[in-house]
């Protein structure tokens, strides 16, 4: 069992109450209370933290004052207060610590922490909370240790390599935060016993064909065979081979996309 040494990166253990609220836990249910997300339930009580991911207080300078921990998500946050005194909360970038100094502005420096457009941003650079049009606040690239590369620019687009491998364009009027984003390490966890996994919510994952034959295509059967099934299918049946191919191929930003992220075992598209 692994975790994440927050000793010297985190500087305060209560958040800010006036941009917290309750929270009660939907269990993977959907608003009629049908589930629509197995193997969640249980976990431990969580303090939702009000995270500001539309960034529309412009070319105001902000001051990072604390970085914190957030139960809701796996990369750490930054309370920070705008020069006219009002606070939020971000996602924090690795390299943005207690104290920086930062703009949301057309006209701000190259410098982790800052937010510009797309077309501002040069070729190679990292940049996370993306968004994927104008205004529409951050939606690329939000968790630990994650960030989008900026590959190309033409006159009205920009290409962006996602965390994925895609290469997909992206309007040059979108805003993103400049760098990598903190708690790099989340992905190196290994939780170690069944009892962790209840803390944080995950109940347990039974396999198909220990199942009856009425409750999954894979279940039944006096041996272990699949007998005339040939692919694995999830429990609504539908198939799960790696490399098999989800997405709706008349989905409407298909023509936005350079180059496929790439799937299967070993990564191979099929």
């Amino acid at each position: 069992m692994t975790g994440v040494t927050y000793r010297g990166v985190l500087t305060v253990d209560k958040p800010h109450k006036a941009l917290t609220k309750g929270r009660s836990a939907r269990a993977g249910r959907n608003a009629f209370g049908r589930i629509t997300t197995r193997h969640k339930g249980g976990g431990h009580k969580r303090l939702y933290r009000l995270l500001d991911f539309k960034y529309d207080k412009k070319d105001i300078p902000l001051k990072v004052e604390t970085i914190e921990y957030d139960p809701n998500r796996t990369a750490f946050i930054a309370l920070v207060c705008y020069k006219d005194g009002e606070r939020r909360y971000m996602v924090v970038p690795k390299a943005v610590k207690v104290g920086a100094e930062l703009l949301i502005s057309e006209k701000a420096d190259l410098k982790a922490g800052n937010r510009l457009p797309l077309s501002k941003i040069v070729i190679g650079s990292f940049v996370n909370n993306v968004e994927l049009k104008p205004e529409g606040g951050a939606k690329i690239a939000r968790s630990a240790g994650n960030y989008a590369e900026v590959v190309a620019q033409d006159a009205v687009m920009t290409s962006l390599k996602m965390p994925s491998g895609e290469v997909r364009k992206v309007s040059a009027k979108c805003w993103a935060s400049l760098g990598e984003l903190s708690n790099d390490e989340h992905k190196l966890i290994t939780i170690g016993k069944a009892g962790r996994s209840r803390w944080m919510g995950i109940r347990p994952t039974v396999r198909g064909m220990a199942m009856n034959a009425v409750d999954h295509p894979m279940g039944g059967g006096e041996a272990r065979g699949r007998g005339r099934r040939k692919h694995k299918k999830t429990r609504q049946g539908k198939i799960v081979d790696p490399g098999k191919r989800t997405r709706n191929p008349k989905k409407y930003s298909n023509q936005l996309i350079v180059s496929r992220r790439k799937t299967g075992k070993r990564g191979v598209k099929k």
